[in-house]
């Protein structure tokens, strides 16, 4: 049987990701123990809240390392899809770099508030089995006033003010920014491609 294990991050959405991964059929297991972590088919670390807390918390627990080195795949929700890129503007931290690039403040405007809460529409900027059944301007859930640059392992954006990562991919390591757990059709679809699949492209 399939071992999924929610990191236990201290994220507020901890209880809705594994509720929807019920919906699924998967009992995903919470856990902050390192062995457990490591035995793991699949690993997903839920977030939010600000990146230094939260990092503060997986060195305090010393999981950092232990996500660096995992080697199946790991899916990173909302705060923590920004903790996989190198660093974070809020609170000016290091993240865990298991992707390039620095998470920065997004830019409120004239009918843009920030932080971007609410529903909106993905753009599909590559081929991937996560993305599996997804079409674009399929719409998804966020809530967030931080987000990563549009780069190379950006596998679909969104727009709030610029344009931004909404779902990465590289090697074994993904992330959405949006909530899947509360994104109906397409936050169901992505979690069990990511169950199902846990691949996307090849790592650059």
């Amino acid at each position: 049987m399939m071992q999924v294990v929610v990191i236990d991050s201290g994220g507020a959405n901890i209880g809705s990701v594994r509720y929807a991964l019920e919906r699924l059929g998967v009992d995903a297991v919470l856990s902050a123990d390192p062995d457990r972590i490591r035995a793991a088919d699949r690993v997903i670390l839920p977030g939010v809240g600000a990146a230094a807390a939260a990092m503060a918390r997986l060195r305090r627990l010393d999981l950092v390392e232990v996500i660096r080195g995992l080697r199946q795949p790991l899916l990173g929700i909302c705060l923590g899809m920004q903790l996989l890129y190198e660093s974070s503007e809020e609170g000016d931290v290091d993240c865990l770099g298991l992707l390039p690039g620095r998470v920065t403040r997004l830019e409120g405007g004239p009918g843009l508030r920030v932080p971007h809460m609410g529903w909106n529409a993905l753009d599909i900027d590559a081929d991937s089995a996560l993305l599996a059944g997804i079409e674009p301007g399929a719409y998804a859930y966020f809530v967030h006033g931080y987000a990563a640059p549009v780069s190379a392992d950006t596998l679909a954006s969104c727009s709030h003010g610029r344009r931004f990562a909404a779902v990465c991919g590289r090697g074994n390591r993904f992330g959405a920014q949006f909530h899947p757990e509360r994104s109906a059709a397409t936050g169901a679809r992505i979690l069990e491609n990511f169950i199902a699949r846990g691949e996307a492209r090849a790592a650059a």
